[in-house]
């Protein structure tokens, strides 16, 4: 299983990916996204990659910032993408990728606030870092600046060792710098308060301005018509999702610094 894995984790870091995990799906445990195996009756494992995200999500420019962060997405699809035609064609298995954010599932259960998998979890269960209090996973060697894909499959690979030192220092400068108040209460992020303030252009400021506009009279609804608030809601749909803020990102202290090396943590193990 060893050199399966090896030349997975090969085939993709030279794809781009900063780190690669590996976690049985026996492991792998979120609390709120539903069984893989109603997804996957037949998946076995998932091969999870972190990608360090750069320096455009500390920007002051909101352009820069989520143009960055539209640049790392499509790089992860297409990593993505790569990944699960490389394990059928060369293991002769199924694979599926999962997104790393929308389309979400919009039903009246799920509402949008949860991923078919949780990749956050998945990392957990791969290896490849440990919970802060801002409720995402720490890495050890890429910090907090990270965001996580994974592939799920048929290959019965088992997880990679836990990574079980708690790295976080319980600063709580990411609480602090919440604007939302999405992290008082620790081990929960309040998801509608954290899209409220994230995502203010999303589909609930889509809707309250459709409600302003209709209930406004003739002259108010000319002037929201030419609003900044439109064009940016126009914005925020034509891009697909438009984050505000990235301060529980960018506020932790914990591998800021980091430089990227050619080989993860887990291609030491």
């Amino acid at each position: 299983m060893k050199a399966i894995k090896d030349w997975i984790r090969d085939y993709a870091l030279k794809l781009g990916a900063d780190d690669v995990g590996f976690a049985s799906i026996t492991d792998y445990n979120s609390p709120q996204s539903p069984d893989i195996l109603g997804l996957f009756p037949t998946a076995k494992s998932l091969v999870v990659m972190a990608f360090k995200e750069a320096a455009h999500c500390v920007s002051p420019s909101n352009s820069i910032a989520m143009n960055g962060r539209l640049e790392i997405t499509e790089f992860i699809r297409y990593c993505s993408f790569k990944l699960t035609r490389f394990l059928e064609r060369e293991f002769h298995i199924h694979a599926m990728s999962v997104p790393s954010s929308y389309p979400l599932d919009m039903n009246s259960t799920a509402k949008g606030l949860i991923g078919e998998v949780s990749l956050r979890h998945a990392a957990l269960a791969a290896g490849l870092g440990s919970f802060g209090r801002h409720n995402l996973i720490i890495h050890p060697r890429l910090g907090t600046q990270v965001v996580y894909q994974a592939v799920i499959n048929e290959l019965d690979l088992p997880s990679d060792p836990p990574f079980t030192e708690d790295l976080c220092t319980y600063c709580d400068v990411c609480v602090e710098n919440c604007p939302a108040g999405a992290l008082d209460i620790p081990g929960k992020t309040d998801a509608l308060k954290c899209l409220r303030y994230s995502q203010p252009y999303g589909m609930g400021g889509l809707m309250a301005f459709g409600r302003k506009l209709l209930d406004s009279p003739t002259d108010t609804r000319k002037k929201m018509l030419t609003s900044p608030d439109l064009m940016k809601l126009y914005q925020a749909q034509m891009v697909g999702m438009h984050y505000y803020c990235f301060k529980c990102y960018t506020s932790c202290p914990i591998g800021n610094d980091s430089i990227i090396s050619p080989m993860g943590i887990n291609g030491n193990k």
